[in-house]
């Protein structure tokens, strides 16, 4: 049975994520929480959560020895399927700026920086269900109608350097990145594990997705 990798680095809502995936797979994969870097290696599907700030983020991961490096094998040598989700979306900038930059993994170019709505009404973090505006097809979004609703909570967004990258925006004083892709890797800054039928079916096409 293929295997899923929950990355557990200390950061993340591993419970709620592990469960979502568990009932998107169906019994058609094995969904593994783990901080082992062997683990990581031998799995045909990965997936990074993360909840709190960019830095301490950043920090717990590359404090789980070989875990980075085993993601990049995996990810970047091997093509692996890749979906980040919150913070762990975040992680792919080359920066983040939240309390100091600090580098990111560096796997989708672009900045990590304060959301600064138009309205200054509009409170910070966002938070609750908001509308996807879909900008671009992907296979992680088949079979989800523009302006259905997710739920996000950040106070801070992915801002990628390449349009083509950007698959997903919401509105919020402005748009707001959604979602981001570039070949085997995507990213949400929602969560699908609390995104009821939308999250469900988004990582239902994860689990297939052959990029």
């Amino acid at each position: 049975m293929p295997t899923v990798a929950l990355i557990d680095y200390g950061s993340g809502n591993l419970a709620s994520a592990a469960k979502a995936l568990a009932r998107a797979a169906d019994g058609k994969s094995e969904i593994i929480t783990t901080a082992d870097p062997d683990v990581v290696k031998d799995a045909e599907r990965i997936v990074l959560p993360g909840v709190g700030a960019f830095a301490d983020c950043m920090k717990g991961l590359s404090a789980v020895p070989g875990m980075v490096e085993a993601l990049r094998e995996k990810v970047l040598k091997e093509g692996a399927p890749f979906l980040g989700i919150c913070v762990g979306m975040q992680l792919l900038a080359t920066v983040g700026v939240e309390f100091g930059r600090r580098a990111g993994l560096g796997w989708i170019a672009g900045e990590v920086v304060k959301i600064t709505p138009s309205d200054p009404n509009l409170k910070i973090p966002h938070m609750g269900w908001n509308e996807l505006t879909i900008l671009t097809s992907h296979p992680l979004l088949d079979g989800i109608e523009p302006g259905s609703h997710a739920y996000f909570v950040h106070s801070f967004e992915f801002k990628p350097t390449l349009p083509d990258d950007l698959i997903a925006t919401t509105d919020y004083g402005g748009p707001l990145t959604a979602m981001v892709g570039n070949e085997n890797i995507a990213g949400t800054q929602f969560h699908p594990e609390k995104s009821q039928a939308t999250g469900l079916k988004l990582l239902e096409n994860f689990l297939s997705w052959r990029p």
